[in-house]
């Protein structure tokens, strides 16, 4: 579902105006790894937004045995936001794929290609305990998509929603405390190969949303991704910017990214008092003719 205080956005493209907008992701909400445990401890990150851009994973709508639970939160970010904000935008991730019907926004004319990040995987997320079976269920949906639409982004963005939809969740669910810690470190730590899946990954995320932005947004200047919880900042041989937000849970944290009339700006989020808010600037960029 996607909402917006005052009316829909109804193109992925918008200009930018002279006001800030500001992109976080992967905050994960109703999931007892996230460090938010109430919506309002993100308020100082809202003060002065005028656009509050949420891509992916802004919290868990995926089948589970809490569904209560799940429609709690969902009703939640979804009063909580717009109301905070005169304009939001929610982008999908593979842990929310049917929160929204957008997968992705092209800012500043073109120059800012924002995405949950999932898509740059063949597989989604290549180091879930779920990945023989999402590898099943795309090879499914591949073989019934014609093949003029397998490289689509859009039809591609689409697929991946469809099948990150089914995936059950596994400890994001667990409602008991020490169940939860067993299942969380069970999911994360085993097997051994799971953290040479996530270094491999966090080590191709650059190169893959290069490539994907050359192929799919040659006008675009920076990706603004998530999906990894991996914050950090690339300059790609390309000259396109490689930016990624983070999340809100540990061990790595999270940054916002912020887009004012003449910059890109990165800024890292601290946790203070139990709230997040805006801290020291990592870098800037000037936009193109700006």
């Amino acid at each position: 579902m996607f909402a917006e205080t005052g009316q829909l956005i109804e193109r992925r493209t918008q200009r930018v105006a002279a006001a800030l907008t500001r992109i976080l992701s992967d905050i994960h909400f109703g999931d007892r790894a996230s460090r938010v445990t109430r919506l309002s401890q993100l308020c100082p990150l809202l003060e002065g937004v005028s656009h509050l851009v949420l891509n992916g994973d802004t919290l868990d709508t995926r089948p589970g045995p809490r569904p209560a639970h799940t429609d709690s939160c969902r009703a939640e970010v979804l009063e909580f936001f717009p109301r905070q904000v005169p304009a939001t935008t929610f982008l999908t991730g593979n842990h929310d794929a049917d929160f929204s019907p957008y997968h992705s926004l092209d800012l500043a004319d073109g120059e800012l290609f924002v995405i949950h990040g999932d898509i740059f995987f063949d597989n989604i997320v290549p180091w879930s305990a779920d990945v023989a079976l999402i590898e099943r269920m795309i090879a499914a949906e591949l073989r019934a998509m014609p093949p003029d639409r397998q490289q689509d982004l859009e039809h591609r963005l689409a697929m991946f929603r469809r099948v990150a939809a089914a995936i059950p969740q596994r400890h994001q669910s667990e409602k008991h405390g020490l169940k939860y810690i067993v299942r969380y470190l069970a999911d994360t730590i085993w097997p051994p190969t799971r953290a040479w899946r996530i270094l491999r990954a966090w080590r191709l995320t650059p190169t893959h949303a290069d490539a994907l932005a050359r192929r799919h947004r040659p006008r675009a200047k920076f990706v603004i991704s998530g999906h990894t919880h991996r914050p950090g900042i690339w300059r790609m041989p390309s000259g396109i910017v490689i930016i990624n937000t983070g999340s809100y849970c540990p061990p790595l944290g999270g940054t916002a990214v912020d887009l004012t009339a003449h910059a890109v700006i990165v800024r890292a989020i601290d946790l203070r008092g139990g709230e997040f808010r805006p801290g020291a600037t990592l870098a800037e960029f000037p936009l193109a003719g700006r």
